[in-house]
């Protein structure tokens, strides 16, 4: 059955939960207020942050939190100072539901009932994460063309095609940029007459200068990849998208993807310099949305970090997020996979993390590291009940798990790393309120050495990045 446009029902309500509840409101950009300890005077830059910040409208509630409207922090850090601003992407969608006080569009939960809903197609809600450029801030999500926003105070200049006149063309949300070149490597999975993976490489500014078609069998999910130095590293799980339903508008996106755990994972690595595949390595079932670090030993062996799940409950554990409430216990584990490249088969794959975890921000791209930032569940909670909260680094060289140990009722997003320290927004469920957090990376456990209010209450989100200024 397709998860249609339904009325908000009253429901009881986690503490996280109250932060979805009602649109968040936006801010303009203004100074935030110190409410304990002090900004770094070297903290210099900017951090930005993605995530739905509105999943109901006109009384009704959106069936996935996949399908939230996009709304984009920034904090912009200089000389012990903090100012921020909170504004939605004024995607086309989110303008024409703006106007009609109702949901218009069908998208990745849910369907948009009547001919029109189908003819109107897929919202692009530019939810999930985004890419700074030195010109512009991109709003990315996982089936269109990135939104441009203005780095400073976040306006929207609308979408951008980077320079390859297409703005149909698939960019997933989670571009790598290698640290040392600049370069930006991205991918999207086209869907039409035949199923391509495609490869694009840009150069600093976003440009796309070089795209690779790879033909694929069927559609699958695939969200993120992993950036290992010479290679590129894809996890194509067994899910596998019944594309007739959806064309139809019978199912969303969502009720449309089969878990078919027969078919195995299939691990594809790119050549990062021609951009070509190598042959598909079979290993056992498993499925992630996001990788961490990789790169290459000395043995020539391609090491990735992934967040694995036993199967695809996770996506139903997310839909339920949108209500405010959910009901079964879903937990991802960090696992390491050691992949010779040459002989093409995987040499181990290992777990790292038993605690369930996500959100894996290495503080090394593409060469070797020794820690990796990642959200955490809290101890002692109900994970049928609890989203991840705490923050935790683990320690390869240690095997050990340091983490934050907050209240119940406080959760803390994504971890962004930056030189030695650990921001993050903190959502209070008591008060109905958000502040931005700084940690000293290495001493998670204490204190804060910065909290900073925001004018709103930021709802949990997805991913953020830092840029240097």
């Amino acid at each position: 059955m397709a998860t249609n446009f339904a009325p908000t029902s009253p429901k009881t309500q986690s503490t996280w939960g109250r932060s979805l509840t009602n649109p968040a409101p936006e801010f303009s950009l203004q100074p935030l207020k110190v409410v304990a300890g002090q900004v770094p005077a070297n903290l210099q830059g900017s951090l930005y942050r993605n995530g739905p910040g509105r999943l109901t409208r006109g009384g009704q509630t959106m069936g996935h939190w996949f399908d939230g409207d996009g709304a984009i922090l920034a904090v912009h850090f200089a000389a012990g100072q903090a100012r921020g601003t909170y504004k939605y992407v004024q995607t086309a969608g989110y303008q024409a539901e703006e106007q009609a006080d109702r949901l218009l569009y069908s998208n990745y939960g849910m369907t948009a009932p009547g001919l029109r809903g189908m003819l109107r197609g897929v919202k692009n809600v530019a939810n999930t994460s985004v890419l700074a450029l030195p010109d512009r801030l991109l709003a990315l999500w996982e089936g269109g063309m990135p939104h441009a926003l203005d780095l400073e105070d976040l306006t929207t200049s609308g979408l951008t095609d980077l320079g390859v006149g297409n703005l149909k063309m698939p960019y997933s949300a989670h571009p790598k940029v290698d640290p040392q070149t600049g370069e930006i490597f991205n991918f999207g999975v086209a869907i039409g007459a035949k199923v391509t993976l495609q490869i694009y490489q840009s150069d600093q500014t976003g440009q796309i200068i070089k795209s690779r078609k790879v033909p694929l069998k069927y559609a699958p999910l695939i969200h993120d990849f992993a950036f290992a130095g010479k290679y590129l590293v894809f996890c194509i799980s067994p899910v596998r998208i019944q594309l007739l339903p959806i064309l139809l508008n019978q199912k969303s996106f969502s009720d449309a993807m089969c878990w078919q755990p027969q078919l195995g994972t299939q691990i594809l690595v790119i050549d990062r310099e021609t951009l070509e595949p190598l042959p598909m390595i079979e290993t056992d079932p498993w499925f992630q949305w996001h990788f961490g670090n990789g790169h290459v030993n000395t043995q020539g062996q391609v090491v990735v970090e992934v967040l694995r799940y036993e199967d695809f409950q996770t996506n139903s554990f997310l839909q339920d997020v949108a209500s405010g409430q959910t009901q079964r216990a879903v937990a991802g584990q960090l696992w390491q996979l050691v992949i010779d490249p040459q002989q093409q088969r995987l040499v181990s794959n290992t777990c790292l993390i038993g605690r369930g975890c996500e959100f894996p921000v290495p503080t090394t791209v593409g060469q070797p590291g020794r820690y990796t930032y990642l959200s955490v569940q809290k101890i002692g909670g109900d994970p049928s009940l609890e989203i991840l909260g705490d923050i935790a680094r683990y320690d390869y060289h240690t095997g050990s798990l340091s983490s934050t140990n907050l209240p119940s009722y406080l959760y803390a997003s994504e971890p962004i790393w930056v030189q030695d320290w650990i921001l993050a927004t903190v959502y209070d469920g008591q008060q109905h309120r958000s502040e931005v957090w700084i940690w000293d990376g290495n001493h998670l456990a204490d204190e804060p050495i910065c909290r900073l209010h925001l004018p709103s209450a930021i709802p949990m989100g997805f991913h953020g990045i830092w840029r240097s200024a």
